[in-house]
């Protein structure tokens, strides 16, 4: 552990990205920010519950943030360009959140130089610690997958019309894993029924999926964009147990095909 990621290392072929789990904004920030901002109303909640029992029974590693995607976000390139051209999103160190209000008071917006320093404080040391986790377990085993698990209101206008999918899954459109990976995914989402799914829709992997996943060196990835509604209250942001245990059963199923 360390000031601004947690990082567990397992024996498995397999490491589980967490970037939008953390939702602390330190306090010098969070004092320039709009009170329902310190809220970090956007963060990918309860992320790091769902995925960390299922990784101790895989044997898998997992690595999350301490800080709010507010701060800056690790699944979003260092240079700040745009994940989907042409399309509104939030960026590297955002200034509006999902629903397109400023983050920040008027005239409190970070500089570029500050933009800089939490790239070098934050996103660096998250970004140097993945890579060099797959590339252990990518030495110890010549394979492994990066699995980025996120999660996001079932409804948000400024990303996508109507209501999400319940679990979206993405492949950078097939390039970032193995046609065969991709495949035997889809195929355990087609066999249930709760659960509605897409491959490639309006989320195809953000930036660490694109990164990371080079399927002709040994490195597969995929993200998982999650329906909060299908495990938490998406008002208070409470855990929902008893719908959180039905999803956990269908990521571990997900999960198990990237280990075997």
């Amino acid at each position: 552990m360390t000031d601004t990621y947690v990082l567990h290392r397992g024996s498995a072929p397999l490491l589980i990205s967490l970037p939008h789990d953390g939702s602390h904004i330190p306090d010098d920030i969070a004092a320039r920010m709009r009170p329902d901002a310190r809220r970090s109303v956007d963060t990918d909640w309860h992320v790091g519950r769902l995925y960390e029992p299922l990784a101790r029974a895989l044997g898998a590693s997992v690595i999350r943030p301490m800080a709010s995607r507010y701060v800056v976000d690790l699944n979003r390139p260092a240079d700040g360009h745009a994940l989907y051209p042409g399309k509104r999103e939030t960026g590297l160190v955002s200034t509006i959140g999902f629903d397109g209000e400023p983050l920040y008071l008027d005239g409190a917006e970070p500089t570029a130089e500050e933009m800089q320093r939490r790239v070098n404080t934050y996103w660096r040391p998250y970004h140097d610690a993945l890579s060099q986790e797959l590339g252990r377990l990518r030495a110890e085993h010549g394979r492994v997958v990066l699995w980025d698990g996120h999660s996001i209101r079932s409804r948000v206008p400024m990303l996508f019309e109507g209501q999400l999918p319940d679990f979206n899954l993405g492949t950078a459109e097939g390039a970032s894993c193995s046609a065969a990976l991709q495949q035997k995914l889809k195929d355990v989402l087609e066999t249930q029924s709760r659960y509605s799914f897409v491959v490639n829709g309006r989320f195809k992997g953000g930036y660490i999926t694109r990164h990371y996943g080079q399927p002709e060196k040994g490195v597969q990835a995929v993200q998982l964009e999650l329906s909060q509604l299908n495990y938490m209250d998406e008002d208070s942001f409470a855990y929902a147990e008893d719908r959180a245990v039905q999803v956990q059963e269908t990521i571990a199923r997900l999960l198990a095909l990237c280990v075997g």
